[in-house]
C-alpha cells in the first residue's frame, strides 16, 4: 500500500505543476486604472512571472480622479491587512506617496517593491528597510538622437506635457538633465486644458525643431470634459506640423513622429523578479534599487510620408513601424 501511495503521489506531483509553485499572496497596487496601457503593459509581465501565486489587484484611479487618492489608499491597506501577502507590489508615484509610505514603509516586514516610479527615490525615503524597485525613466537622450538620424537638421526642442505632480517632476527631469541632449532644450510647457496646449504648439513651433510629446491624457476640452490621450496628441501633431517625439507606443501610434520607447513590460518584470527572490528570503537591502533601460526605436509611417521625410536605411534598422491608428 505503501509503495502504492508513494507511487501515486509522484504522477500526481508530475502531472500537476502548479502543485508545486511557491504559494505565496501578491498585492499589486496600481496607482491608476485596469484602462491606462501602462498598468496593463505592466500586469501582463506580473502575470506571467508570478503566475503561481495568488495574486489581487487594487487600482486607486488617481489619474482620473486624484482627490479621491488617500481614501483609495485606506481601501488599498484595509486589503492588505485582509490578504496578508507574502509580498506587495506598488505601481506609478502616487501608489508611494498615499499608500506605500503611510501605511507600509518601515511599519510592516511584508517586501514591498515599486515600479514605474519617476520621483527620486529619496523622495519617498527609499530604499527602506523593507522597500526597494524600479524607477522609471524615459529614453529622452536617445529619442532626440534617433530623431536626428532621421532629419539631420533638428538642432532644438521643446517638451509638453499635462499639468501634475508627475508632469513636474518629469519636467524638473529634462531640465537637469539638458546638458546631456544631443539637441538644445528651449522650453518646457505645463498645460490643463486644449485650448491652452494649442496656443503652446503654435508658439512652440516658432521656437523648436522637434517637440516632445508627454502625457496629455486628461487634458480639458470644452465644458472642462477630460479628453484621451489619443486625442490631445493628434491635435498636436497637426498643429506644432514638424516632427514630433512620443516616449511611449501609444504616442507614436496617434500621431508622433518617432521614438526610443519605454514599456511597462520591462517594469512589471523587472518588480516581479525582485519580488520572487524577497519572498524566497533574500533580504530587501540586497536587492538595490535599479531602473528600466531596454528601448525600442519606432517611427510613424504615416506621420514621416506627411512630413516628406526619407530617413536613410541605416535609420531604420531594428526599427519598428506603425501607421496612425484612424
Amino acid at each position: 500500500y505503501g509503495l502504492v501511495a508513494l507511487l501515486f503521489f509522484c504522477i500526481t506531483g508530475w502531472l500537476s505543476p502548479m502543485a508545486q509553485a511557491d504559494p505565496f499572496k501578491v498585492l499589486v497596487v496600481m496607482s491608476y486604472s485596469e484602462t491606462s496601457d501602462f498598468e496593463r503593459e505592466m500586469r501582463t509581465e506580473i502575470d506571467s512571472l508570478l503566475g503561481g501565486c495568488e495574486i489581487k489587484y487594487f487600482y486607486m484611479n488617481t489619474k482620473k480622479n486624484f482627490d479621491a487618492g488617500e481614501q483609495k489608499a485606506k481601501e488599498a491597506y484595509a486589503l492588505y491587512q485582509e490578504f496578508q501577502p507574502h509580498g506587495v507590489i506598488a505601481a506609478d508615484d502616487n501608489a508611494q506617496s498615499m499608500f506605500v509610505v503611510p501605511y507600509l514603509k518601515d511599519k510592516v516586514k511584508t517586501p514591498v517593491i515599486f515600479c514605474g516610479v519617476n520621483m527620486a527615490p529619496e523622495k519617498y525615503g527609499y530604499p527602506a528597510s523593507n522597500v526597494s524597485g524600479v524607477l522609471e525613466r524615459t529614453h529622452v537622450a536617445q529619442s532626440l538622437e534617433f530623431a536626428r538620424q532621421l532629419l539631420p537638421s533638428i538642432k532644438t526642442f521643446g517638451h509638453i506635457q499635462k499639468k501634475s505632480p508627475t508632469g513636474r517632476t518629469n519636467s524638473e527631469k529634462i531640465q537637469a538633465d539638458a546638458g546631456i541632449y544631443p539637441a538644445k532644450l528651449i522650453a518646457l510647457e505645463l498645460t490643463e486644458t486644449l485650448k491652452e496646449t494649442v496656443a503652446k504648439a503654435k508658439k512652440l513651433r516658432e521656437e523648436c525643431d522637434v517637440l516632445i510629446i508627454g502625457n496629455m491624457q486628461g487634458i480639458l476640452g470644452e465644458s472642462n470634459k477630460p479628453l484621451s490621450d489619443k486625442i490631445v496628441v493628434g491635435t498636436l501633431v497637426n498643429t506644432f506640423a514638424k516632427p514630433t517625439i512620443g516616449l511611449i507606443f501609444n504616442r507614436i501610434k496617434y500621431g508622433a513622429l518617432c521614438g526610443i520607447i519605454k514599456t511597462g513590460q520591462e517594469q512589471g518584470r523587472l518588480a516581479s523578479e525582485m519580488l520572487l527572490r524577497a519572498m524566497k528570503g533574500t533580504q530587501v537591502s540586497q536587492l538595490p534599487i535599479t531602473y528600466n533601460k531596454e528601448g525600442k526605436a519606432v517611427i510613424n509611417l504615416t506621420t514621416m510620408r506627411a512630413l516628406g521625410i526619407k530617413p536613410s536605411i541605416v535609420a531604420l534598422q531594428k526599427v519598428k513601424l506603425v501607421k496612425t491608428e484612424e
